[in-house]
């Protein structure tokens, strides 16, 4: 019976995870462990961006930096 806790609690924590990643993406929020998984994954030998500089990035690329839209 005690695995089937820790299991349980497992696959809330993963369902937490999922929902909250997918409300993310949802609302346009960059996902910052996502992009540090990949880093590590894809580009070892290079500095990962701090939060603060990914998420401006991010906002950056979404946007414009800034510059208006007609629409």
């Amino acid at each position: 019976m005690r695995n089937s806790g820790a299991s349980l609690a497992e696959t809330g924590r993963y369902l937490t995870r999922s929902l909250a990643q997918s409300l993310r993406l949802m609302v346009g929020m960059p996902d910052y462990d996502t992009y540090l998984s990949h880093m590590a994954r894809t580009h070892p030998g290079q500095e990962a961006m701090s939060y603060e500089a990914f998420f401006r990035e991010r906002l950056e690329a979404r946007y414009g930096g800034g510059k208006g839209r007609c629409c």
